[in-house]
């Protein structure tokens, strides 16, 4: 039996913001009942997992959030004003990241002895091509990412109010539809998990029917047993991605929609709630990560 047949690997690219809180079927891997794995993990202090959330842009932007919008909640509007501001420059540039992923998908076609202009018209007419034709969450990642920061420089003074606060509509809009994007991969994803799990649970109550002992047990049988538990463990984090994206879908619909009844509170708790998701599944992610490296260095 091989292992293809049971795993799932999510065929879209994350956004920069979701990358290091993208916890992959890798990252999930792990055998919580080996001795070893439990041994890594009483190793691995929780000081450690925070220092290593930290020195990630995205950590740092996760503990900005968390303390604006608990700043929310409290009215220091001041201040919640000037730590949002922060998060923003924390997360400059992160247009760079959809645009490797547009650049590598690139093909320049070849001719036999093209001239320096007729390079310069085929690259740019390949990229052009390339980028209408990138998965819908990339293209919406790299707008939604230049916007941001042209509302940034408009804050910093460097360009027109006018000017930053189009793009700030902008960027509220493609975070709405990227958010509604990812909620639908959120839905395949769980999909797929769950019928690979009504699939291995099918195998395991055949293999109990025929009635062998424990010591017996063959390793398929326990190979099925190994993969059930990655596969909760996977469909349990997709939940807490689902109830993350609900919030954050919450949060964007009063600007985009420009709701003013109960915005300040429902922003704040949908901020928080969010924040507090995504922080645990950064934690989990660089615990894991923590243990990996523990076990391949003995």
């Amino acid at each position: 039996m091989s292992n293809s047949t049971l795993s799932y690997n999510p065929g879209f690219e994350p956004s920069e913001e979701q990358v290091d809180e993208h916890l992959t079927p890798e990252d999930l891997d792990l055998d919580q009942e080996d001795e070893k794995v439990q041994a890594a993990e009483k190793k691995v202090l929780k000081e450690e997992v925070w220092r290593e959330i930290i020195l990630t842009s995205n950590g740092r932007d996760k503990a900005f959030k968390i303390k604006w919008e608990l700043n929310l909640v409290q009215r220091l509007t001041s201040t919640a004003s000037g730590l949002s501001f922060t998060r923003k420059l924390l997360l400059l540039f992160n247009w760079l990241h959809p645009l490797t992923i547009i650049r590598a998908q690139q093909a320049v076609p070849y001719s036999s002895e093209p001239s320096e202009s007729s390079k310069g018209q085929e690259k740019a007419k390949s990229f052009l091509h390339t980028a209408l034709y990138a998965p819908p969450p990339v293209l919406l990642e790299l707008v939604s990412a230049c916007a941001d920061d042209v509302a940034t420089f408009a804050r910093l003074g460097l360009i027109g109010k006018r000017v930053g606060a189009s793009a700030e509509k902008f960027a509220d809009w493609c975070f709405f539809f990227s958010t509604l994007v990812s909620l639908v991969e959120n839905g395949v994803e769980r999909q797929m998990i769950t019928s690979l799990q009504a699939e291995v649970e099918g195998r395991m109550y055949n293999e109990s029917m025929t009635g062998g002992s424990a010591k017996s047990k063959p390793k398929a049988s326990k190979f099925d047993e190994k993969e059930l538990s990655r596969l909760q463990k996977q469909d349990y984090w997709l939940q807490v991605t689902r109830a993350k994206l609900a919030m954050d879908l919450i949060f964007v619909s009063y600007d985009v929609f420009h709701l003013k009844r109960g915005k300040t509170q429902m922003q704040a708790f949908s901020g928080l709630a969010s924040a507090i998701l995504s922080t645990a599944k950064l934690f989990e992610k660089h615990k894991n990560q923590l243990v990996k490296s523990l076990l391949s260095s003995h």
